[in-house]
């Protein structure tokens, strides 16, 4: 039961990484750019590809970097959802937003069993915490 929740998780962090991606590449290209034609800033898409194989994999350190690196998507979504004059700017920072709650929450699901397993072990072997 344990590793199929777990890999829904795996997969619901996957998708909303890759979900992440493609709005930052579209909002800043396409949607709402910040200059009309398209702008530098849909290359703050790029860091985002670091952490896409390790999460696509389940590899459980990326799950736990890449779950505080994605507060900066998140930061940045709250800023531009309350600053941008443009309401569907505004709106897309709203998704942005919910992608990386959704993110977050998945990739810290996906690690508690982990986690679990490893207070566990310590335990057992009496270590203190």
């Amino acid at each position: 039961m344990t590793t199929s929740v777990n890999s829904v998780w795996r997969w619901v962090a996957s998708g909303a990484l890759i979900g992440l991606i493609v709005l930052c590449v579209v909002w800043e290209l396409w949607l709402a750019p910040i200059f009309p034609g398209g702008s530098w800033v849909a290359l703050k898409a790029l860091p985002l590809f670091w952490p896409l194989r390790g999460v696509l994999k389940g590899n459980l350190y990326t799950m736990q970097w890449a779950s505080m690196f994605i507060l900066l998507y998140f930061m940045e979504g709250v800023m531009r959802a309350w600053s941008d004059l443009n309401p569907l700017s505004a709106w897309l920072a709203g998704l942005e937003i919910a992608l990386s709650v959704l993110f977050y929450v998945s990739a810290i699901l996906y690690c508690r069993p982990a986690k679990k397993a490893a207070r566990s072990r310590a335990a057992k072997a009496g270590v203190k915490q």
